[in-house]
């Protein structure tokens, strides 16, 4: 069973396993005196014991499919909970327990925050504690600094761990994304070999038995012309069979150059392949076949570009992806459900597919609002079209 959990959901069930056991004392403390208690502490303890119940619901929702979904604002709600819970605990219980609590916060931090805040916040809610090692233990203040900072030395250990787990996440997630784009890649290159090899016997064909039939059936028509009786009957036969294995020759090369088409179904599928978080329905006309290489690397290199910014930059969930013909050449919609932007700023990558798209008369087009998504218009001409700069 262990060989199937990821290192993240180790860190999860750790952490549950030890809010668990947190629950023991808690409960003991909100007992009455007569029962193993503490002596006036029953009723606040009992606030204490919900608190307990509050971080473990929130700790169990926040750190479920860690580095699979996007981060929303219920996640940083569910961290001040979290925290409040904890620290709530302590007040309560009058005892450092909410700083073990605190300690299992850290875990999710790395998930949420960017590094620094994470440890700022760490650090803050650790230091919130000192007031009840004074009051509750009965610690002096230097002491009781000195508490809350031990617990902020562990909790730091917890914030590492989780941290190398997120970067260990990440680049698994790259190392899949790379993949993907190296059986793309593959495919297209696979169908150019193929593309290029039949060119290539088509041309032979062509060139070779096609000049040499033809140069036979001119000289069996010249031949035609010089002999007569029964050797001119022969000579007939032989040109005509001469000119219909010519017209075989033209027609097969014509159907091999017909097929010289690349399958874009075959060459784009392996990018939406194990997206994690991202559902990508991609949808293509049938066929989807291009003549042009060059156009359909642009088009794989187009594709690749928009899922990679909606797994970096969106906190998406759905991507959709629909290719279809449109005025002489092909059109690419792309859609995510993504947190948008106000006023996208055009990085490298849609840099990048603006260049290539110019190169061949292309465009890009783009939609967005916060809060709506992302959309993106591609159309990439398939004619020769002249663009500055482009012979």
């Amino acid at each position: 069973m262990s060989s199937r959990m990821s290192h993240i959901q180790v860190l999860r069930y750790a952490g549950l396993f030890t809010w668990s056991l947190v629950g023991f004392p808690v409960y003991l403390v909100s007992l009455p005196a007569e029962q193993g208690g503490v002596p006036g502490m029953d009723k606040l303890a009992w606030l204490g014991l919900g608190c307990w119940v509050l971080f473990g619901l929130c700790f169990w929702l926040a750190s479920r499919a860690l580095g699979q979904r996007r981060v929303t604002l219920a996640d940083h709600a569910m961290l001040v909970v979290m925290s409040a819970s904890a620290i709530g605990v302590s007040y309560a219980a009058a005892n450092g327990l909410g700083s073990v609590l605190l300690m299992l916060a850290a875990c999710v931090l790395p998930w949420v925050m960017s590094p620094r805040a994470g440890l700022v916040w760490m650090l803050t809610s650790q230091l919130v504690m000192v007031p009840v090692f004074v009051s509750g233990l009965g610690l002096a203040w230097h002491e009781a600094i000195m508490q809350s900072l031990l617990y902020t030395g562990f909790a730091g250990f917890v914030y590492a761990n989780s941290f190398v787990a997120r970067q260990q996440a990440q680049a698994r997630e790259e190392q899949r994304r790379l993949n993907s784009e190296l059986r793309a890649t593959r495919a297209l290159l696979a169908e150019s070999v193929r593309v290029n090899e039949r060119t290539r016997i088509s041309r032979e064909l062509h060139d070779l038995l096609g000049h040499h039939l033809t140069a036979l059936s001119l000289n069996l028509e010249v031949a035609n012309h010089l002999v007569e009786g029964k050797a001119q009957e022969h000579v007939s036969q032989a040109h005509t069979l001469a000119k219909l294995l010519l017209s075989d020759v033209r027609e097969a090369v014509s159907r091999i150059r017909d097929s010289d088409a690349i399958d874009m179904n075959a060459t784009l599928q392996p990018l939406t392949d194990n997206v994690p978080g991202l559902s990508v329905d991609m949808r293509m006309p049938a066929p989807f076949m291009l003549d042009d290489a060059e156009r359909a690397h642009v088009l794989l290199r187009c594709t690749q570009e928009i899922i990679t910014n909606v797994v970096r930059h969106a906190q998406a969930s759905t991507l959709a992806l629909h290719y279809r013909w449109h005025d002489q050449g092909v059109e690419l919609s792309a859609r995510d459900n993504g947190r948008g932007a106000e006023d996208p700023a055009t990085g490298n990558g849609l840099r990048g597919m603006r260049e290539r798209l110019a190169a061949y008369g292309g465009e890009v087009e783009i939609d967005t609002r916060p809060g709506e998504g992302f959309a993106l218009r591609l159309y990439l001409p398939l004619a020769a079209v002249a663009v500055a700069g482009v012979a």
